[in-house]
């Protein structure tokens, strides 16, 4: 059985609020008495995306697990570059990453792009993930993940800024019968549904939980709970291959 918890959507912006949030959700996964296989982080690490803030998250994003960071619509690739995987100058190229895992592959897409705040994945990202795809036995389950859904989740704050161009990325399913599921953020909602025929797992907030249409005032331009606590999903392939997903509140209980 493997086991990769998903947290999503810190937006670190220096006060105590958004760091509280974060170190409760990895005070929780270090606390586990079992070994995770990976923690996935989905995006949106800095709120305004300057260096102080990824200071602050590599002290706070530290863990006993596997780790894999990748960058969302607030982040800036070069300040994430420098601030989590210590490079000098930082890169403004796609941030791809793959964690070849023991029994499964994580591949990580960069979807963010530079200046605005939908998703988009370039034409070097499919091009390596169809590598890491091709690379991969047919018989290892591939896990892609990105911070902005390539499908709409019916929140039309959320779905106006989700990933476009998101035939380009459902045409490389037919060719990798491997690939697993596909696992995002941005939302700021737990929320399952498929994407070309494959489960798509959106991971919920932890700074903040989005306010579904439904449950908002007409008119009212409040799209955020900022008293619902921050939660984490767990994301388990069996080992018949199934792939199940919970999703876990957690509490600050200091």
């Amino acid at each position: 059985m493997i086991v990769i918890a998903h947290l999503s959507d810190l937006h670190l912006d220096g006060g105590r609020r958004a760091a509280d949030r974060t170190r409760a959700v990895m005070e929780y996964l270090d606390g586990l008495p079992h070994d995770l296989d990976a923690v996935l982080v989905s995006g949106d690490i800095a709120d305004h995306g300057e260096d102080a803030e990824y200071a602050e998250a590599a002290k706070l994003l530290r863990s006993r697990h596997p780790l894999v960071v990748c960058p969302g619509n607030h982040d800036e690739r070069a300040a994430f570059s420098r601030g989590l995987l210590g490079e000098e100058t930082g890169s403004v190229l796609p941030v791809d990453q793959v964690l070849r895992g023991d029994g499964f592959v994580l591949a990580v897409c960069d979807s963010s792009v530079p200046g605005a705040h939908h998703g988009f994945l370039e034409e070097s990202t499919l091009a390596w993930l169809d590598g890491v795809l091709a690379d991969t036995p047919r018989d290892t389950p591939v896990l892609v993940a990105f911070h902005h859904p390539p499908a709409e989740l019916h929140t039309p704050y959320v779905d106006e800024i989700r990933q476009f161009g998101e035939e380009r990325l459902a045409a490389l399913v037919d060719r990798h019968p491997h690939l697993t599921a596909f696992l995002c953020g941005h939302a700021h909602t737990a929320a399952a549904t498929t994407f070309a025929g494959r489960p798509l797992l959106v991971a919920p907030g932890v700074v903040s939980t989005l306010r579904l249409p439904w449950e908002g005032r007409t008119g009212s331009s409040e799209h955020v709970h900022l008293d619902e606590p921050p939660a984490v999903a767990f994301h388990v392939l069996g080992d018949d291959g199934r792939l199940t997903t919970h999703y876990r509140v957690v509490v600050d209980r200091r």
